[in-house]
C-alpha cells in the first residue's frame, strides 16, 4: 500500500479534484453504468404503472363528472319546460298514430275484438229476441217413425214404442175377460210382443167401448229379462208387463192403481180393469191353466 501524500495517491485526488473538460464524456466504470440503466427502466416502469391508474382514475372521475352534470341539466330543464318535454312526446305519438290510420288497415293488422265485446253482443242478441238454436229432442222424429197412416187418409200418432228387450211370449199366455161373474171372452196374446188397449179400434189391438177409457189406454208388453233362481243361477225369461199410457182414469191390477208411464210386472191369476170398465181381464197361460 502507498504511503499518503505519495504521487500516486497525489494524483488520483488531482483527477477526481478536477472538473471535467467541455466537450469530453466522463468516463464511468462498467458496473456504475449497468446500474444505472437498471435504475433507469425501473424507475420508467414505475412511473409508467402510476401514469396508468392515475389516468384511469381520471377518466372514471371524468365520466362521474359528465353524469352528474347529465343528470342536473335533464331535471333543471324539467322543472323549466314544467311537461312541456312529456305534451311533446305524446303529440308526436299522436301523429304517428293519425298517419297509420290514415291508410286502410289490412286483414292481418286489425286488431281482434275481445271477448268481453262478443259476450256483451250475445246478451244483446237475447235482448233483441233472437231465436237461438236448440238441440234439445223435440219428438218429430219419433212421432214421424210411430205415425199410423189410415185408408180415409187421416194419420194417428203412437204414443207407444216397444222397447229393445221386447220379445214374443214362449207360453200360450191368455185374457179371460169377465163381465161380473160371466165370461164374455178369450184372447188369445202370445202372437206378438205387445197388445196396445185403448177405444181407438184403428191403432188398438184389444178394443175397449167403455168411455171412461182414453183412446190408446194401456199396452201389455212381453219383455226378456234376467232373474236368478234360488241357488244363484242367472238366466233369461220372457215376461209380461203392463204400461198405462198416462190416461185419464187409470188402470188397475188386482184393484190396486199402477203408476204411470212405468213396466208393472204381470203374474199368472192377475185381474186387469181399464178406467171405470166393469170388465175384468184375467191373466193366465196354459201351464197354469
Amino acid at each position: 500500500m502507498a504511503p499518503a501524500g505519495s504521487s500516486r495517491d497525489y494524483g488520483r485526488s488531482e483527477r477526481t479534484d478536477k472538473a471535467p473538460r467541455s466537450g469530453s464524456k466522463q468516463r464511468r466504470s462498467p458496473g456504475y453504468l449497468n446500474y444505472d440503466r437498471r435504475r433507469r427502466d425501473y424507475d420508467g416502469r414505475r412511473d409508467y404503472g402510476r401514469s396508468d391508474r392515475s389516468r384511469e382514475n381520471e377518466d372514471r372521475e371524468r365520466n362521474d363528472r359528465d353524469r352528474r352534470e347529465d343528470y342536473d341539466r335533464d331535471r333543471r330543464h324539467s322543472r323549466e319546460d314544467g311537461g312541456a318535454t312529456e305534451r311533446r312526446d305524446l303529440d308526436r305519438k299522436a301523429q304517428r298514430f293519425s298517419r297509420r290510420s290514415a291508410s286502410p288497415p289490412s286483414r292481418s293488422s286489425r286488431p281482434r275484438e275481445p271477448r268481453s265485446r262478443s259476450r256483451s253482443r250475445s246478451a244483446v242478441d237475447r235482448e233483441k229476441g233472437r231465436a237461438e238454436p236448440n238441440f234439445n229432442p223435440s219428438g218429430l222424429l219419433a212421432a214421424a217413425t210411430k205415425t199410423v197412416e189410415h185408408e180415409d187418409g187421416t194419420k194417428t200418432v203412437l204414443k207407444y214404442h216397444e222397447p229393445p228387450e221386447a220379445r214374443k211370449p214362449l207360453l200360450g199366455w191368455r185374457l179371460y175377460v169377465f163381465k161380473g161373474k160371466e165370461q164374455t171372452d178369450v184372447l188369445h196374446i202370445h202372437r206378438q210382443s205387445a197388445y196396445l188397449i185403448g177405444r181407438d179400434r184403428a191403432v188398438a189391438d184389444i178394443p175397449v167401448e167403455h168411455p171412461s177409457c182414453s183412446k190408446q189406454h194401456a199396452v201389455i208388453q212381453f219383455r226378456q229379462v234376467i232373474e236368478k233362481n234360488e241357488f244363484g243361477e242367472s238366466k233369461q225369461v220372457i215376461k209380461p208387463f203392463i204400461i198405462d199410457l198416462e190416461s185419464t182414469n187409470g188402470t188397475a191390477v188386482n184393484d190396486e192403481q199402477i203408476p204411470t208411464s212405468r213396466y208393472y210386472e204381470l203374474q199368472a191369476g192377475d185381474v186387469i180393469k181399464f178406467g171405470d170398465s166393469l170388465r175384468e181381464y184375467v191373466m193366465l197361460h196354459d201351464e197354469a191353466a
